[in-house]
Formats: structure tokens, C-alpha cells, sequence
């Protein structure tokens, strides 16, 4: 296979993810999506070692694609250099209120995926940190802490993206109350 066949297969496995991600999750307007990625596993090597922006280019426009069929925003979460902050446009980093930091992301501080949508936003900033909807990790970069409670994991059907392990969550909120409660909403006649 040749390395635009290898791109372009990225590109679409990636987009056939969140297609399937923003099904089960519901992902539309006002919704967040975190992605974290290392374009390094993707391709096959350690985390870190070597990354590249053409891997970088396919996975992050796969994943735009469905979002604009979608509507939700999105936040790609930068390597361990810069404390995994998210990039994001500044009107999502605005209606959610999140803290910005100051940092441009590169390949090597930030990482390769980060890079690229940082490069390619309209209005690019770098979020401290977020409460996500829901979340794809492209070889396993740990995208955890920028969930909202409750993560539910979610096992997509293409479980690899080149060589990285793909991992999914989405939310929901906490139940609570005990053997009593009831969580699905009951229309009541005597109100």
C-alpha cells in the first residue's frame, strides 16, 4: 500500500469512528467531542517518536468531516509537554467558560495532531483543561481527565487506526437515589 493509500485509509477509518461514536453518543450542536492522538502509534512507532503532520492531516479532517454533518464542537488534547491542554476554536473555549493558557503547540511540544488543528482553526486557543461528552483516543494517549462524569467506555467497530488502538467513551450523567429512584422521566396526571 502506498503512503497516500495509508492516509487515505486513515482518514476514513478515522471518520467512520466518530460517524459511529456521534451515533451512539448523540453528538450535535453544543455537544464536545475531545480527541486525543498520537500520529507516532498510528504510524506504527512509540508514542512520541515520530510523529508527522500528513498522519496528523488525515486523522483530524477524517474527523472533521463528521463533524460537519454533526454540528458538535471539538477539542484535540496536546501531549504531556504542554500538560495536555486542548486545542480548540475560541468560541467553544467561550461558551463553555473554560481557562485559557498560553502556548502554541508544535510537533515536538504539543504534538503532531495538536499542531495541525491548531494550524488549521480559525480562531485557535489552548484550554487548561475540559468536560467532554464524549472522546476517541487514537492509540491510547489517555483522555480521561477531559470527560464529564460518567464515562461509559464504547468498543467502536474499527478498533485500530494504522497501528493505534483506538479507545471511545461517551457520558452520562450520575444516577443517583438509591434502589428507589426512578431515572426515565413519568408524565404525572395529577400535577
Amino acid at each position: 500500500m502506498s503512503n497516500q493509500e495509508k492516509l487515505q485509509q486513515i482518514r476514513l477509518d478515522a471518520a467512520a469512528i466518530v460517524r459511529e461514536l456521534a451515533e451512539e453518543a448523540g453528538l450535535g450542536s453544543n455537544k464536545l467531542l475531545v480527541i486525543g492522538g498520537s500520529t507516532s502509534e498510528i504510524a506504527g512507532k512509540h508514542i512520541g517518536t515520530a510523529g508527522t503532520l500528513d498522519v496528523a492531516e488525515a486523522l483530524v479532517e477524517g474527523i472533521r468531516e463528521v463533524q460537519a454533518e454533526y454540528g458538535f464542537r471539538l477539542a484535540f488534547q496536546c501531549c504531556e509537554h504542554l500538560n495536555r491542554a486542548l486545542v480548540m476554536e475560541q468560541d467553544t473555549l467561550d461558551h463553555y467558560n473554560y481557562n485559557e493558557v498560553a502556548a502554541v503547540p508544535i510537533p515536538k511540544a504539543g504534538g503532531s495532531m495538536a499542531t495541525y488543528a491548531y494550524q488549521t482553526f480559525v480562531h485557535p486557543c489552548l484550554a487548561e483543561q475540559i468536560e467532554a461528552h464524549a472522546g476517541i483516543d487514537f492509540g491510547e494517549t489517555l483522555i480521561g481527565m477531559h470527560l464529564k462524569r460518567i464515562a461509559v467506555p464504547y468498543r467502536p467497530s474499527i478498533r485500530f487506526v494504522g497501528e493505534a488502538r483506538v479507545n471511545a467513551a461517551r457520558t452520562r450523567p450520575p444516577l443517583i437515589g438509591g434502589e428507589r429512584a426512578v431515572y426515565t422521566p413519568m408524565v404525572h396526571a395529577d400535577r
